[in-house]
């Protein structure tokens, strides 16, 4: 083998399996594509299950959860509170201790909590599916790798084997 070939290919460790570049890049397409069917099946399953009010429930979580809201509600309270404290304005409509803010406050905990738990449940349920779906992956792999441990360790005692009956010729033909 040329010193260029020998770069290209590489070994499968612990193995000494030589893989060409084409190869590792054929194994690596195939378990991409592997996954990305799995995902698709998983996409698609939730989808089907999940009504039109969970995408809802999802879509406020979302948002409900963000930086775009943190920052548009602070704009909002602040407003607010310059709108019913400066004497600017003439039309005060919650004066402090801004009881009316507490109740909107109020009011959007009150919602915005159980519509959160709600898609972080069905998340989590989610989860749960694709975990199941990983470790029968791994255990279907550990599987595999046990029997391939299995058929080397025969192979090599094949080998183990033939070197001894080679020796034992090899003493026979020097007597």
């Amino acid at each position: 083998m040329s010193r260029m070939q020998n770069k290209e290919v590489s070994q499968i460790q612990g193995f000494d399996i030589e893989l060409n570049q084409e190869n590792t890049l054929r194994i690596d397409r195939l378990v991409d594509s592997y996954e990305k069917s799995i995902l698709n099946n998983l996409n698609e399953e939730y989808q089907r299950k999940t009504r039109w009010p969970d995408h809802v429930a999802d879509q406020i979580s979302s948002f409900g959860g963000s930086w775009k809201f943190i920052v548009c509600f602070a704009i909002f309270l602040f407003i607010w509170i310059v709108w019913n404290t400066l004497s600017i304005t003439r039309f005060h409509f919650d004066e402090p201790p801004f009881i009316l803010l507490n109740l909107c406050l109020s009011f959007i905990a009150a919602f915005q909590a159980p519509v959160i738990m709600m898609s972080q449940n069905r998340q989590a349920a989610r989860d749960k599916h694709e975990s199941i779906i990983d470790f029968a992956i791994n255990y279907k792999a550990e599987q595999e790798i046990d029997d391939m441990q299995k058929h080397i360790h025969r192979i090599e005692n094949e080998l183990m084997e033939i070197k001894l009956l080679l020796i034992d010729n090899k003493e026979k033909d020097t007597l």
